[in-house]
């Protein structure tokens, strides 16, 4: 792995910090997105070198957030989104399909399958999602458990959704047990759950790290040798570099 750092912002937010270069997913940096709420706002990021949008549900493809990150900054987007951005004055926005390939801050980025209810947007088709590989870190953005995971691997570090934001998990979303069963077909050497305790609707979460800690347990039974680092919103994972003396990167944490 030559990733340098990951943060998770909350939600679906991770920093992807590789080479000097920033990469964003799916930003949600405010305290509410329609009907949905949190406890606190979050850190402010830093500048960003590039956005990775995984679909366009309104707690994943967030307008506001996107124009703090600036309308300057590429935007990576499902193919038929585009125009959402372009009309309101986002320069560099770029359309992706799975199996695409695409240059981002100068890393290629690799586009894949998402097992995820197709969304759309006013004057948008449905969208398919997608997730993205950068760098050897998979960001899996919403998606179920699907077979096809398994040509992705290996990857060095797994970003996955283990919750949703309500009292039921609907379709297109992996359960605490599920997300533990991708890491099989996944293989990677580390996994960092995503998508759970950031938000509630109508009112700000509990911060209940449940879903986190049922992965982590889920995945020690059926991926013992897959290594799960449990973040807090805000806090930072550094991969360093020099290695630890089995050959390994060496990890702390921290915050943003």
């Amino acid at each position: 792995m030559t990733a340098d750092a990951v943060t998770w912002i909350g939600h679906s937010t991770v920093l992807l910090e590789v080479d000097g270069a920033r990469l964003l997913t799916d930003p949600l940096l405010r305290q509410r997105a329609v009907h949905l709420r949190r406890s606190e706002r979050p850190a402010a990021v830093p500048r960003i070198d590039g956005v990775l949008i995984s679909h366009l549900h309104y707690d994943h493809l967030d307008i506001a957030s996107l124009r703090e990150v600036g309308r300057d900054v590429p935007v990576v987007l499902p193919r038929g989104a585009a125009r959402i951005l372009r009309w309101r004055g986002f320069g560099d926005v770029r359309e992706v399909e799975a199996g695409d390939v695409v240059e981002v801050a100068g890393l290629a980025v690799h586009v894949t399958p998402a097992d995820h209810d197709p969304s759309w947007r006013p004057g948008t088709r449905p969208v398919r999602a997608v997730g993205y590989v950068a760098d050897g870190v998979f960001f899996a953005g919403d998606t179920d458990l699907f077979a096809e995971m398994a040509a992705i691997a290996p990857v060095d570090l797994a970003l996955l959704p283990v919750a949703g934001w309500g009292p039921r998990l609907p379709a297109g979303h992996m359960s605490p047990e599920h997300a533990a069963e991708a890491l099989t077909l996944l293989q990677p050497r580390l996994a960092v759950p995503i998508h759970w305790g950031t938000f509630a609707p109508w009112r700000a979460p509990a911060g209940d790290d449940g879903p986190a800690r049922a992965f982590a347990r889920a995945a020690a039974e059926v991926a013992p040798d897959v290594e799960i680092r449990i973040l807090r919103p805000g806090e930072r994972l550094e991969l360093a570099q020099p290695t630890s003396d089995n050959g390994s990167p060496t990890m702390s944490t921290g915050t943003l």
